[in-house]
C-alpha cells in the first residue's frame, strides 16, 4: 500500500523542509523540497528515461532551493513503463503525468503560490503541452537542453513566458529550439551556454542553467502573485 503525503515525516534541513511525495493515481515516488517562506514552487519533467534522481536536475533543483524556491521532483513514468523506450517520447502520457502531479501540489500547497515548470529533453516538451492546458496555473517554462519540437502544434499556442536554455555544443538541438523559439506567443527567450554538450556536464555550465533558471523564474513568477 502506497503511503499518503500526510503519513510522511517532513526533514528540516537549514530551514528546508523535505517530504517523500507519492503523486495519485499511481502513486508516483517524488520528492518535495520546501524553502522556509518559499515564493513558488517548481515542478520537473524529466526526460530520457532519467528519474527524480536524474543528478543534473537535483542540482538545478537544490540551486533553486537556494533561491527561495520550492521544488518537486517525481518519476513520470513507473518500473515497468519505463521498460518501453516508447514511452519516453509520449508527450502525451507525459504530460497527464505533470497534470497530476501539479493537482496533487496544489493540494498540498493551500497557499496556492505561483507554478513554474522545469522540463529537460522530452519532458521540456511535456512542460509545454501542459503550460498551454493550464495557462492560467502555469506562470512561467524553463527548458533545458529539451526538445520542444516534440510538442508539436501546440507550440502555437503557448503564451506563457518561456525561456529556451541549450548547450553550445548541442548541435542539432540548437537548431531544433530555435526554430520552435519563432512559434511562442508570450513572451520568450533563447539562452545558449557557451562550450555546453547536451548534458551541461562542463565546469561552471549547469551553473550557468541555475543561474538562468532563478533569474526567468524569479521575474516571471513574481509577475503572478
Amino acid at each position: 500500500m502506497t503511503p499518503s503525503p500526510e503519513a510522511m515525516t517532513p526533514t528540516p534541513e537549514g530551514g528546508l523542509e523535505i517530504r517523500d511525495a507519492w503523486i495519485p493515481p499511481l502513486g508516483l515516488p517524488g520528492t518535495l523540497r520546501i524553502p522556509t517562506d518559499a515564493r513558488a514552487f517548481v515542478a520537473f519533467a524529466h526526460g530520457s528515461g532519467s528519474s527524480r534522481f536524474s543528478p543534473r536536475n537535483m542540482a538545478v533543483a537544490e540551486g533553486l532551493n537556494a533561491q527561495g524556491f520550492g521544488t518537486l521532483l517525481f518519476d513520470l513514468l513507473t518500473s515497468a513503463e519505463e521498460a518501453d523506450r516508447a514511452n519516453v517520447f509520449n508527450v502525451g502520457l507525459l504530460a497527464e503525468r505533470l497534470v497530476d502531479a501539479i493537482d496533487w501540489l496544489d493540494r498540498e500547497s493551500p497557499a496556492n503560490r505561483p507554478l513554474g515548470l522545469f522540463g529537460a529533453s522530452t519532458g521540456a516538451a511535456a512542460a509545454l503541452v501542459v503550460a498551454a492546458r493550464l495557462s492560467d496555473r502555469v506562470g512561467a517554462v524553463v527548458s533545458r537542453g529539451g526538445r520542444p519540437d516534440l510538442a508539436g502544434q501546440t507550440l502555437d499556442d503557448i503564451r506563457t513566458p518561456t525561456l529556451l536554455i541549450v548547450g553550445g555544443a548541442d548541435y542539432g538541438v540548437i537548431e531544433l529550439n530555435e526554430e520552435a523559439l519563432t512559434h511562442l506567443k508570450g513572451p520568450k527567450a533563447l539562452q545558449i551556454v557557451p562550450g555546453a554538450t547536451h548534458l551541461f556536464s562542463e565546469p561552471g555550465t549547469l551553473e550557468a542553467v541555475i543561474n538562468h533558471a532563478a533569474l526567468w523564474f524569479g521575474c516571471h513568477l513574481a509577475a503572478t502573485r
